[in-house]
């Protein structure tokens, strides 16, 4: 599976230059500009699965993929922070369906913290999860978020690898943006991680406002659910669409990286 080949919209979040005719008295060459772009502080709505997929051990020994996730999350709001210290951050859990951890957005690093400790998993599994709840927290957050001109996001972290989320929400209502982080167990016949990442992809071109971001990871290495995370740090009104993301450069060869066991994804088919 790999996000960097999946199709996504051309234009949404792309800043456009405009062409201005130059002094045909200096070389006749044409200058440009780029128009003012308000860039936006941002509200992110962090949604943890919780199911007991979440509890599934990484392959450093002893820490479970909500281990890893907590972990991931304070070193995104940390770095989030230290580039724009008015960025808020609120959390709800996902199980069955959507609910809130900590509804009310704050920039306090403690605070995250607090919320981060109080995120648990339950050890049966919950079933299919329906994401309309979340979209709907989201809309209603989002309408708030724009008196205030900012804007809203919504980074879903999804461990579910036979189960595909599903949702009802209309087409026309882009009020927010999703960004969606994957990590899920091989492809078995227990398992079917391509139809639930087809899902994921289909909910997030259905829902965002600005360029969406999807990423998954099927080897269990910490370090790659934090290299993810990492780049999803970069914000909505200044993406380019996924398919041009050609960062973080791999610092390894294709044959280190397949010698080391990291190229275990399931492989996504551009068509559609």
């Amino acid at each position: 599976m790999s996000s960097s080949s999946l199709p996504k919209e051309g234009n949404r979040g792309q800043m456009k230059m405009e062409g201005i005719e130059g002094d045909a008295t200096v070389g006749g060459a044409g200058r440009y500009i780029l128009n003012p772009t308000r860039i936006n502080s941002e509200d992110i709505i962090f949604c943890v699965d919780v199911d007991a997929e979440s509890l599934v051990e990484m392959k450093t020994a002893g820490v479970t993929r909500l281990d890893s996730i907590k972990q991931a999350i304070l070193l995104f709001v940390n770095s989030k922070l230290s580039i724009n210290p008015d960025h808020r951050f609120a959390f709800a859990t996902l199980s069955k369906t959507a609910s809130w951890l900590r509804k009310e957005f704050s920039s306090d690093v403690e605070s995250t913290i607090a919320s981060v400790r109080a995120l648990s998993a339950t050890t049966v599994s919950t079933g299919q999860a329906d994401l309309t709840n979340l979209f709907r927290l989201a809309a209603h957050e989002a309408k708030k978020s724009r008196a205030q001109n900012r804007i809203l996001r919504v980074i879903l972290i999804y461990c579910r690898s036979s189960i595909r989320p599903h949702h009802q929400w209309p087409v026309n209502q882009k009020l927010f943006t999703l960004d969606v982080m994957y990590l899920h167990d091989k492809p078995g016949p227990d398992n079917c991680p391509q139809a639930v990442y087809d899902a994921l992809v289909d909910a997030l071109e259905h829902v965002s406002e600005y360029e969406g971001y999807i990423h998954e990871s099927g080897h269990g290495l910490p370090r790659t659910l934090f290299r993810f995370m990492s780049m999803l740090l970069s914000h909505p009104q200044q993406r380019c669409p996924q398919d041009d993301c050609d960062i973080p450069k791999p610092l390894m060869k294709k044959s280190a990286e397949s010698a080391n066991g990291e190229d275990n994804n399931v492989h996504v088919s551009t068509s559609r």
